[in-house]
């Protein structure tokens, strides 16, 4: 099967998993990337290229060659998930019958503990839409969604109104892999949304809508935040999964089981949660040294 081919197959299958729309385009054009080296090694046009003639040696050229170019490791973790995924999917259709990336080495990468913000940021970001419009009442649900019960920005934008269980304070929240989940509702997220739907005059099943009536996407989420990030004072990018970060974080810091909160997040391993009590253990020693008279250098 020709290369461009099988890529517009695994190309479905990724939407039909309910991936991001970052993982979809990352992806495609670190496939597109690999496919152009790998023509270049066969001898072939990229478009004559076909999936059977990539082999492992040829998958090491292409690491050896982006690590060459200094490319860091966690991009170069990216594009070899980019091609397990690709080559497993091959197989697992039949398409191909040996997988080139099996014995492949995911290069190791130092954990970096992601960025949260504090409750005094939260408190001036929160407070930066005006209820009183259309537009800015979705951004009031954005905000507490995001924050409120920890959202990817892929599953807020698209939640649907029947999604909302108003007198269990519960929302139902489809994630990654199509699989579904219920979490909490805080109250100041439930009255956003009554607010907000109060003063809709359409029949969309669409939570969140853009000024022209359509379902918003997550580009515009991004563009909102880094619009409210601005108009609030933070000195800081604000990406949507910052607002996770946050959620996961207090509510370690509040006394939250770890579990509990895997189970909140919709994490499929333990281990992605874990990095949030590195996270708090931080903290707790920054807060140390700077409070306790022991801990203070001479």
């Amino acid at each position: 099967m020709q290369a461009d081919h099988a890529l517009g197959l695994f190309d479905g299958q990724l939407k039909a998993q309910n991936r991001s729309e970052h993982t979809l385009i990352a992806y495609h054009n670190d496939l597109v990337q690999f496919f152009d080296f790998a023509a270049l090694e066969s001898g072939v046009e990229p478009e004559q290229l076909h999936v059977d003639q990539v082999d492992i040696y040829i998958v090491r050229s292409f690491l050896g060659q982006m690590t060459d170019r200094g490319l860091e490791r966690k991009s170069m973790a990216r594009k070899l998930s980019a091609l397990r995924a690709f080559f497993k999917f091959l197989c697992k259709e039949g398409i191909l019958q040996k997988n080139p990336v099996q014995r492949i080495a995911t290069p190791k990468l130092g954990r970096k503990l992601p960025h949260f913000l504090s409750i005094e940021e939260l408190n001036r970001l929160t407070q930066a839409p005006d209820c009183t419009t259309l537009l800015g009442a979705r951004d009031q649900v954005i905000l507490e969604l995001l924050y409120g019960s920890g959202l990817r920005v892929s599953e807020l934008a698209n939640l649907n109104r029947q999604d909302i269980e108003s007198d269990s304070f519960l929302l139902r929240v489809r994630g990654k892999g199509n699989k579904e989940r219920i979490i909490p509702l805080t109250r100041y997220a439930l009255e956003a949304i009554r607010n907000y739907l109060a003063m809709r005059e359409d029949n969309q099943e669409a939570l969140l809508l853009n000024y022209q009536g359509t379902r918003l996407s997550v580009r515009s989420i991004r563009r909102i935040l880094d619009r409210l990030a601005l108009e609030s004072g933070l000195s800081h990018h604000l990406h949507p999964h910052m607002l996770r970060h946050s959620y996961a974080t207090h509510l370690l810091d509040g006394g939250a089981d770890l579990r509990s909160v895997q189970e909140l997040l919709g994490h499929a391993k333990l281990s992605s949660t874990q990095i949030y009590t590195h996270l708090t253990k931080e903290r707790l020693r920054e807060v140390y040294e700077q409070s306790h008279p022991r801990a203070k250098k001479m």
